[in-house]
């Protein structure tokens, strides 16, 4: 196991030079987690096999072209620019909560660096905020999110935050928001721009990133829900939330049972308030109760 583990750095890590970028110890031992100690072994492995790796300019390091093997890999391994327009534009056809684009995601981090898989991910108007958000998660830095457009307030302020990761397809930031005091998702669509500060985080410790729910809504805690569903809910839930296939099952040919866990029950709760004609609730109790006050919340507004 020692060893398959070692091979499959290696072979990242060969694709991670090949790509014609140079990159310094510092940023191939972060990348891979290793040493810098065992990243310039690594590179010396390379080496003695033949691969043409230059003394370094800058303390940076690349696989020369001229190194044997080297087209037959880029051409494996690597995307031309008309490749990546059609990629990209087959991936954006795609949902972004597909399970399958979501694992595409995955094996393009595998083999590519950070920003070329950004690149294809991102469309192109909110690509700049992507990659100064990026370059303050690398560096550790704070920014303000400038003109957030809050779905709570329907106000646009700015934010100070600590940003530290991305959820699937770069749909949202994971930060620390500085006023609030605790961790929050900010949907990348809804920001202005991005202005990195020279500050650093303060924070670390607290950043932290909560799993979400089917509903893209995210919580430590999960509540298990059952719902009874017509056809046309199941179809509908499907095509609005395609994370929860996994949680369907069929009874007969005209009733279906959605069975999983929560984070609470706004999410849902928009659903099933769409479609209250289609969906039993089977359980919980609570989930009936949330149903039953927003509905006479929204009767009290409208008599």
């Amino acid at each position: 196991m020692k060893e398959h583990k070692k091979l499959q750095k290696l072979l990242e890590l060969m694709v991670f030079l090949s790509s014609g970028i140079k990159y310094g110890l510092d940023e191939i031992s972060d990348r891979f987690e290793m040493s810098e100690r065992t990243a310039r072994r690594y590179i010396q492995t390379f080496r003695d096999a033949g691969f043409i790796i230059p003394k370094p300019e800058n303390g940076r390091y690349h696989i020369d072209k001229s190194s044997p093997y080297f087209k037959e890999i880029s051409e494996l391994l690597h995307f031309s620019k008309e490749e990546a327009v059609i990629l990209q534009k087959a991936i954006h056809s795609v949902s972004d909560e597909n399970l399958l684009k979501r694992n595409l995601v995955k094996k393009l981090y595998a083999l590519y660096d950070f920003d070329r898989v950004a690149d294809t991910l991102v469309k192109e108007k909110h690509s700049v905020n992507i990659h100064q958000l990026m370059q303050a998660i690398k560096y550790k830095n704070k920014v303000i999110l400038c003109d957030y457009l809050s779905a709570n307030s329907k106000q646009q302020k700015d934010r100070i935050v600590e940003p530290f990761d991305f959820t699937n397809n770069y749909i949202a930031t994971w930060a620390y928001d500085i006023e609030a005091g605790c961790c929050k998702t900010f949907k990348n669509t809804r920001i202005a721009s991005v202005q990195i500060l020279p500050e650093p985080w303060e924070h670390k410790k607290e950043h932290k990133s909560l799993p979400m729910d089917v509903f893209r809504i995210s919580s430590e805690e999960k509540i298990d829900i059952k719902l009874q569903l017509s056809i046309r809910a199941t179809e509908l839930l499907q095509e609005e939330y395609p994370l929860s296939e996994q949680y369907i099952s069929q009874i007969n040919s005209e009733q279906f049972v959605f069975e999983a866990p929560v984070s609470n029950f706004k999410g849902v709760g928009r659903f099933i308030m769409g479609l209250s004609d289609e969906i039993e609730i089977i359980y919980p109790q609570s989930l009936q109760e949330f149903i039953k006050n927003k509905a006479e919340k929204i009767l009290a507004v409208t008599s």
